[in-house]
Order: structure tokens, then sequence, then C-alpha cells
């Protein structure tokens, strides 16, 4: 009651790796030397296998963002048109940033809490051959929700367009076969599934992509992807790195291809459904039941309660962060990640805590019923597995 440990419970920045933590404490490393090089390069192919994919991977010394800002400015023309899927706070985002460098954005909307469905970018190509590029969240964090990368990755890669996605939550949380769904252009961030501090923004780059980038006339200068393709080819970066993030992101590949990135994927699912039971079990209602999603859980506050008394109550009674609603949903929702470093045990913990706030704040429900459908979810994963095994 009195010891409160900080609990990082948000969809970015999450929990630490400890061994990567401990690894930046070896930071003193020039990023000219052959030590450097040698580590960089185990980083560079460790990124493709985590990736799953035979494209090329480079990272970044930026949040996500920066590598989203790279995807247009590396592989687009002033002018060309291209079709920008929003559901959500990012959504939004991809739609000013292709304005923002003068594309000609077709907006396929849908409201916040649903989905831009597979049937609306392929008619939006159907009317639109000459379009280059589609535009996505895999996973869109403002709403919980996820879209059909697959489905849309099977339309796109008929047609000329490139397939260009923000994975940035949704890599380690959902699958994502990169070759094969046609994903030319995918985004990740250092601080979600990789488990390591904000700082390095990753994207893949196809072939495909590639080829429609040899007419590009977008300005760019440090996010310049041949430039650091090229550096990359002999273990460097074009640009100083952010060497003890490096060093970090090392450990915590090592981490993930020990683990298995099916495995880890798995535990964010698992994560998510019981999530999902545990809500629903105390009167919750989710804010995105359709397609939600596995990096994070959006729930709608209880009715007259603003969502912001729970973020709060989550902070101040027990050291635990979770995050509100962004947007026009700020004191509607209130969100739950579940990607990267956390396990069960985080989860028994937060929705126990869930159960004494909103008794606190007037509304009534059993304690013990969210906890216990996060336990029989649990059981019924752990202990059949164990049952097969032996």
């Amino acid at each position: 009651m009195h010891i409160k440990k900080q609990r990082l419970l948000t969809p970015g920045p999450t929990p630490l790796l400890p061994k990567a933590l401990h690894a930046m404490m070896a930071s003193d490393m020039h990023h000219r030397t052959q030590d450097f090089q040698k580590l960089y390069r185990q980083v560079l192919a460790d990124l493709k296998e985590v990736f799953g994919t035979s494209n090329d991977v480079l990272p970044l010394v930026s949040s996500g963002s920066g590598a989203m800002e790279a995807s247009i400015s590396n592989l687009f023309r002033r002018g060309d048109k291209v079709i920008v899927c929003t559901a959500g706070k990012f959504g939004e985002r991809w739609v000013a940033m292709t304005k923002a460098f003068g594309l000609n954005s077709m907006v396929l909307e849908a409201p916040y809490g649903d989905t831009v469905g597979p049937a609306r970018v392929a008619e939006a190509l159907a009317a639109n051959p000459d379009a280059r590029g589609v535009f996505i969240q895999a996973s869109e964090t403002s709403t919980g929700a996820a879209h059909d990368i697959r489905a849309m990755g099977e339309i796109i890669k008929k047609t000329p367009a490139i397939f260009i996605i923000d994975a940035i939550t949704g890599l380690g949380t959902m699958p994502l076969d990169i070759d094969n769904w046609g994903l030319d252009v995918l985004i990740g961030g250092s601080q979600k599934a990789f488990m390591i501090p904000p700082g390095l923004g990753f994207i893949s780059v196809s072939p495909k992509a590639w080829e429609l980038g040899k007419n590009c006339d977008l300005p760019h200068f440090y996010f310049d992807l041949k430039k650091e393709l090229k550096s990359a080819r002999n273990g460097e970066s074009s640009w100083t790195p952010a060497v003890s993030l490096i060093i970090s992101l090392a450990e915590a590949l090592k981490y993930v291809k020990e683990l298995g990135m099916n495995r880890l994927i798995e535990n964010a699912q698992l994560l998510a459904k019981a999530t999902r039971a545990a809500v629903t079990a105390m009167g919750l209602e989710l804010f995105s039941p359709a397609s939600p999603a596995a990096s994070v859980t959006a729930v709608k506050a209880p009715a007259g309660m603003d969502s912001g008394v729970i973020v709060k109550g989550f902070r101040n009674e027990f050291g635990m962060i979770i995050a509100n609603g962004q947007g026009s949903m700020k004191g509607q929702i209130f969100r739950i990640a579940h990607l990267g470093y956390f396990d069960f045990a985080d989860l028994f913990a937060v929705i126990g805590a869930l159960e004494l706030i909103l008794n606190a704040n007037g509304f009534a429900t059993p304690y013990g019923k969210g906890v216990a459908a996060v336990q029989t979810v649990y059981a019924e994963a752990a202990f059949a597995k164990e049952t097969v095994g032996a």
C-alpha cells in the first residue's frame, strides 16, 4: 500500500528488457570502429530475421514517425496519387504527412473504433489505377483496432501501387508475413515490442518499392534510404548512430530470436484476449469489439465517468501508467497495452487494480470477477499445452 513500483502499461514506451537495459552501460563504443561494425552487421541481420523478410531492413535514429516520413520522401513524387486509410489518430498522421509532402491523397476514412475494410481499398484502386501507394496502420493504437493487412496485401500486390504499413505497434503483436503478403514497406519502432527506449525507427523496403523510388523527386537529406542502404552494406550507418540503443537492440533481438517471434505475438494476443474477457466480465464495453488489436485494449469508461479518473487512479493508487484516449476519445476510453515485455502476472495486477478503482468511483463490480477471467484464459492456454506435451 505504501511502496508503489512504477509499472509502465502504455502502448509505448513499454517496459524495458533487463538485459537490454544493462547492455546500454557499454555504450562508450565508437561507431566507426571494427567492434561497432561487427555489432551493427549482426543487428541488421537479426532485424531481417525478426521481421521475417528477405527485404532490406534499415534502422534510423528517430521515432517511428521518422521512418514513416522517410517512406514518403524517398519513394514518391510530388503530386503522386496515393490512397490513405485512416481510422484513428495515427491514420490521421499518415493523412497529414502525405499532404505535407504534396502527394495527392485520397482518404478512406472509418470512424474511431472501426477499420477500413479491404473491399474499400480494392474499390479505390480499381477507380484509380494510377495510384502509386496505399498507406495504413496495422494496429491503430488510438482505438485498439487492427486492420486486415493480409487481405489488403493480396489486393495491392496485383497492382502497380506499393503497400506502406505503419506496423510500429503491429510488429510483435500480430502476424505480418512481409514477403508473402506483399508488404512493400513495413515500419517499426524501438519502444514497442522491441522492449528498448524510444529513439530508433525501423523500415523494411521491398524491391518493388525501391524500383518506384527511382523516380522520387521529393527532398530528403538525413532520411536518405539509398544512402543508408549503401552504408549498411559496409556495416555502418550514414550518420552518427544511437550507439547505446543499437547495443541495447542487439540484446533485445537476441531475446526475441530465442523466444521466437511467433511466441512474442502469441503472448500479446493471449494477454489481449484475457483483458477483453476480464473487462467484459466486469460489465465494461470494448471500444473496438469487431476487430480488436492485440497491441492494446481500448475500453469505454462507465457511463458518467471520465476515463481520466481511471487513468489517475492507476497512477496515484498503484503506480501503474496506462493510457487515456487520444484526440476526441480523451475522457471516453482508457487503454491497456500488451506488447513487449509484459506477462500474465502484470495483467493479474492490472485487472485487480481496475476492480478496486471502479468500485472506489461508484461503478460496482464484484472483486475477483475480472481476475478470474484472466486466470481462465491463462489456464486454458498454459495447462492445455502442458497436457499435450505430457
